[in-house]
This record gives structure tokens, C-alpha cells and sequence, in this order.
């Protein structure tokens, strides 16, 4: 089976808006190929806060992207701008997981697959 259990994606920031008022964003991509549900444990890390914990669910065979900035996708939790946090993904069943940013104040964006065990 494709995919881990575990996903870390230690450098997470909200970019500021950018060049034309092009607003930051980012992202994590959940992919799951199994037969089953993925119930997905998302905690952010912070640098100075206690983290936060939710839990998604990623239908078998499907794909969910949860943007950082958007509450109903980060179930009620947004990032705030310019903030550095962690996140980690921790799954039921074997997941493919992504981190996205566009980073507009260099007009540019670019995803990387982080840790996984």
C-alpha cells in the first residue's frame, strides 16, 4: 500500500499578502488510495503556544486539500500571517501527504512532501 501513517512538515507559514496584492497561501494535500476512510489527527506545533489538535477525514480513494487560512477546512483553526508553526498529520490508515506555499512576496510557489514514517 501506498502512503504513511505519519507526516511532519516542520517549516509552515501564512505568507502576508505580496506583489499586487496577491494573497499568501498555503496548504496540506492529503491523499488517500485505500479501501477505507483516513481519519487524519492534524496538530500544529507552535513556537511559543501549547499546539492544537483536529481531526479530518480524507473519503477512501480521494484527495483533500486543507488550506492553512481557510477555518471550515482547518476545523475552526486559521494560521495567522507570518506565523511559524509545525504540522503534523498522524493517520489510521497509510495517507500521501504535501505541503504547498505560494509566497508572493518573491512571486513564487513550491510544495515539498516532509517526513514521514
Amino acid at each position: 500500500m501506498y502512503g504513511k501513517k505519519v507526516w511532519i512538515f516542520p517549516d509552515a507559514e501564512l505568507p502576508p499578502e505580496g506583489v499586487n496584492s496577491i494573497p499568501g497561501h498555503e496548504s496540506v494535500i492529503i491523499t488517500n488510495v485505500c479501501d477505507r476512510d483516513a481519519e487524519v489527527t492534524v496538530t500544529l506545533i507552535y513556537t511559543d503556544k501549547e499546539p492544537e489538535c483536529f481531526t479530518v477525514t480524507v473519503s477512501a480513494k480521494r484527495v483533500r486539500c486543507l488550506r492553512s487560512n481557510n477555518a471550515q477546512d482547518f476545523c475552526g483553526h486559521t494560521a495567522v500571517e507570518g506565523e511559524q508553526y509545525a504540522i503534523m498529520l498522524e493517520s489510521n490508515v497509510p495517507v500521501v501527504a504535501q505541503y504547498g506555499r505560494a509566497e508572493p512576496r518573491a512571486v513564487a510557489f513550491y510544495t515539498t512532501p516532509g517526513y514521514c514514517e
